[in-house]
């Protein structure tokens, strides 16, 4: 019965948060009126999640996790093109990007990704690890610069402030960009 209820006070809070940042920027969104707009107890947030930081984190990876996790893992259950790979990462961000409560947590994601917010992701594909042995002939170190490089460039062109979508030809062209440096030969230095 308590999980129950520490789970159903953890969901109010993701709503009530969610529902705050739809209208207010990130920094005026406090833990007290996240607090409040939940219905529960002033240390809530700090009791679930430790912090506001962490609660938004927990936030996107509730909403987003679902988004990449079916086709990603079906993906790298054996070798996969890493065109697929990005394309299994962009269809979702354009699909986000038409949506304006999507375009509210890819902005999020982008003020994480871009602040180096001290986020501990929980979920396999936001861990940078995951994403480390999907690239062949490149090294995991390399791999992994290589694909922080290739999220912060799709993260900064979908998480913007802009409230439109970007055009079909603007996500082809990053598309081809992306996948270029990913699978790009590798330097003598790794």
């Amino acid at each position: 019965m308590v999980e129950k209820i520490a789970a159903g006070t953890r969901e109010r809070l993701l709503v009530a948060a969610e529902r705050l940042l739809l209208v207010e920027p990130y920094d005026e969104v406090s833990v007290r009126g996240i607090c409040t707009a939940a219905g529960a107890n002033p240390a809530a947030v700090h009791y679930h999640f430790g912090s506001k930081e962490a609660l938004v984190g927990a936030l996107l990876e509730d909403r987003l996790g679902p988004v990449w996790f079916d086709q990603l893992t079906e993906l790298t259950a054996a070798p996969a093109p890493v065109a697929d790979l990005v394309d299994a990462v962009l269809t979702p961000f354009t699909e986000l990007a038409a949506d304006p409560v999507g375009r509210l947590h890819l902005r999020l994601l982008a003020r994480f990704v871009m602040r180096r917010e001290a986020a501990v992701w929980q979920q396999h594909w936001f861990r940078m690890d995951s994403w480390a042995g999907l690239l062949p002939g490149v090294g995991e170190s390399e791999a992994g610069r290589r694909w922080m490089l290739a999220f912060e460039l799709i993260i900064t062109q979908f998480g913007s402030t802009r409230d439109r979508e970007p055009s079909v030809r603007a996500v082809a062209t990053l598309r081809d960009f992306v996948v270029a440096g990913l699978t790009a030969p590798t330097g003598e230095s790794q």
